[in-house]
C-alpha cells in the first residue's frame, strides 16, 4: 500500500432513517498516522456516522473503502475483521477480569493441559496484554488485578490495547476524554499520538475542542448530517469551527 491510498474514505455516504436525513452525501478520509477529528452539535449527524462505518447501520446510499477497496459490513464484527474498531464513551470492559481477560474477551487463546484438557492459556493472556501496553508505552505494574482497580486513563489504555492487539487500522474513539480530569485526558491525549506513530488512524469524536486541536490533524465539521467543512488544525481556529459547527 503506497502512502497515498488513504487507511479508510467515504464517498457520498447517506443514511436515512424513513424521512429523516441523518446523513447526506457526507464524504471524508482518514490517512496512516493521522487523527480526523468529527465535530458537530448533537443531533448534526456524528453517532450516526459512527454506526455507519462500525457496521451498526448499513449505509442508504455511498460507499466505504478501506486501503482503496470497497468494503460493506452487516455487522460490528465483520467491520472488526477488516479493521475498524470502536472504542465507544462506556468501553465496554468486563470490570472484575484482568487486562489480558479484557483483551480476550470471547475470544480467548486455549490450550491443552496433560495433552488433551482445553485450558485458558493464562500465560498468553498475560504476555499479550504487557506487550500491546508496553507498545502503548503504557506500564501497569499489577497485570493480575481487574480492571476496576485502574483509573479512567488507563481504563482507556486497555481498551485501545484490546484494538491495537486485535490488528486494527482505524480506531474510531468516542469522546475519550470526557469523564476524565486534565491529567488523565494528557494521558489519553498521549495514547492518541502512539496510535499515530504506529500508523494506524484514528477518527476522534469530541466536544472538547482543546483536546480536538491538541491531537487531531484535521477537523470534519458535520452540520444536520452535512460535511459543513473541513479544515487542517494547523490553518483554523476555535472560533472558526463553532462557526462551522452552528452555521454562521
Amino acid at each position: 500500500m503506497n502512502s497515498q491510498t488513504p487507511l479508510l474514505e467515504i464517498r457520498n455516504l447517506s443514511r436515512h432513517f424513513g424521512a429523516v436525513k441523518a446523513l447526506q452525501d457526507c464524504s471524508m478520509v482518514v490517512r496512516p498516522g493521522e487523527v480526523v477529528a468529527l465535530a458537530g452539535d448533537n443531533g448534526a449527524g456524528k453517532t450516526t456516522m459512527i454506526k455507519a462505518l462500525s457496521g451498526v447501520y448499513p449505509p442508504t446510499s455511498g460507499e466505504i473503502l478501506i486501503e482503496g477497496k470497497p468494503v460493506s459490513f452487516g455487522s460490528p464484527q465483520e467491520a472488526r475483521a477488516l479493521g475498524i474498531e470502536t472504542i465507544y464513551q462506556d468501553l465496554a470492559l468486563a470490570d472484575n477480569l484482568t487486562i489480558g481477560a479484557n483483551i480476550f474477551l470471547g475470544r480467548e487463546p486455549m490450550k491443552k493441559r496433560f495433552g488433551f484438557l482445553p485450558a485458558i492459556d493464562r500465560k498468553k493472556m498475560a504476555d499479550a496484554a504487557r506487550d500491546t501496553m508496553a507498545k502503548l508505552d503504557f506500564h501497569v505494574k499489577r497485570l493480575d488485578a481487574p480492571v476496576s482497580n485502574f483509573s479512567g486513563g488507563q481504563r482507556q489504555a486497555v481498551a485501545i490495547g484490546r484494538a491495537v492487539y486485535w490488528n486494527a487500522k482505524i480506531l474510531i474513539m468516542d469522546e475519550p476524554t470526557a469523564a476524565l480530569g486534565v491529567p488523565e485526558q494528557r494521558k489519553v491525549i498521549s495514547l492518541i499520538k502512539s496510535l499515530k506513530t504506529q500508523g494506524k488512524g484514528v477518527i476522534f469524536i469530541s466536544h472538547n475542542l482543546q483536546d480536538i486541536f491538541a491531537v487531531s490533524d484535521r477537523i470534519v465539521v458535520l452540520r444536520r448530517g452535512v460535511v459543513a467543512g473541513e479544515r487542517n488544525i494547523a490553518e483554523t481556529t476555535h472560533d472558526e469551527v463553532v462557526k462551522l459547527m452552528i452555521g454562521g
